[in-house]
């Protein structure tokens, strides 16, 4: 009996020393949905934690690489587990999601205050507004929302949006390019505008428009009263690293394609054949080589293992 309690207490010794850290618990609000599908597979205290807690499914992201793949039917499946107390929904490029989807899904959290689904290709702008509607009845408060990148909306859209988001009539933080393209799960508490499209004063479409941070720029626009860089990202080009407009100043390539001023291009670290860099964005595309401190990028490792 005594070897048997003996065993016992060693395997419950073990079974605690096996146990991860209770802070990880806490993490598991901030991950998005493919990190929390890969952690309910490390372990059963994980699964148990993501099957029995609301917690991680209050704010509900999906990016990628699952952004591709979810549907309507998958997305009601896991917005369900917040038990109606969801908070913020963020489908950042989420073809397969449509308008019924995120009908359902607003109708059943109407206490959910932020809305992200840039890039949704299959919602509408009609859709969009209904939702709104949704999340906006009984004196309830939208924070915030994003839909940069659905196709059709128009500046009567624009209206009816800004009417349903009070705050919008408030005075909004600037939005800044480099970092309206860097959306991350842990940014979520964070101030967000109210409504990230706009009127491009330039060319007066409805699509996302960027302020610029160059403190020159600032400094001018303050003093004559106007905003001659504030425009969308097709008016007014910008570096992909620090978000200054580059309209009047020599434009430095990226090996991604992308844009850079001068002063981000000096900086970043660049393939070893073609002297190109990526931007902080596309810094996954580098290839390593064995017993190399440098990189090269995809079009110099195509060639290189053309040639070898």
């Amino acid at each position: 009996m005594e070897k048997y309690k003996e065993n016992e207490a060693t395997d419950d010794v073990a079974q605690q020393r096996e146990l991860p850290h209770e802070a990880l618990f806490l993490a598991l609000a901030y991950l998005p949905l493919y990190e929390l599908v890969v952690m309910s597979q490390v372990c059963r205290s994980f699964r148990e934690a993501l099957e029995h807690d609301i917690l991680p499914w209050l704010n509900i992201v999906v990016s990628k690489p699952l952004n591709k793949r979810i549907g309507d039917n998958h997305l009601l499946k896991v917005a369900s587990k917040s038990n109606g107390q969801l908070r913020t929904l963020a489908l950042l490029n989420c073809s397969g999601i449509t308008d019924e989807g995120i009908h359902q899904v607003v109708a059943s959290n109407p206490n959910t205050s932020k809305l992200y689904v840039p890039g949704c290709t299959s919602l509408t702008p009609d859709g969009v507004i209904k939702a709104v509607k949704l999340l906006t009845r009984n004196a309830h408060r939208l924070k915030s929302l994003r839909i940069n990148g659905i196709h059709n909306i128009n500046k009567e859209d624009l209206e009816i949006l800004r009417g349903l988001i009070d705050e919008y009539q408030q005075k909004q933080e600037p939005i800044l390019y480099h970092e309206f393209n860097r959306f991350t799960t842990f940014r979520l508490q964070e101030t967000s505008p109210s409504l990230d499209i706009d009127l491009c004063p330039k060319c007066d479409e409805v699509r996302a428009v960027f302020d610029c941070p160059r403190d020159s720029c600032k400094r001018k626009n303050k003093k004559q009263r106007q905003v001659e860089c504030r425009g969308c990202k097709f008016c007014i080009p910008r570096c992909e690293e620090c978000g200054i407009c580059i309209k009047d100043e020599e434009t430095e390539e990226a090996a991604c394609a992308d844009s850079l001023c001068l002063n981000c291009w000096l900086q970043l670290p660049k393939c070893s054949f073609c002297n190109r860099p990526y931007c902080i964005e596309h810094a996954d595309q580098q290839f390593f080589l064995p017993g190399s401190s440098g990189f090269l990028c995809t079009s110099c490792h195509a060639k290189h293992m053309v040639n070898s």
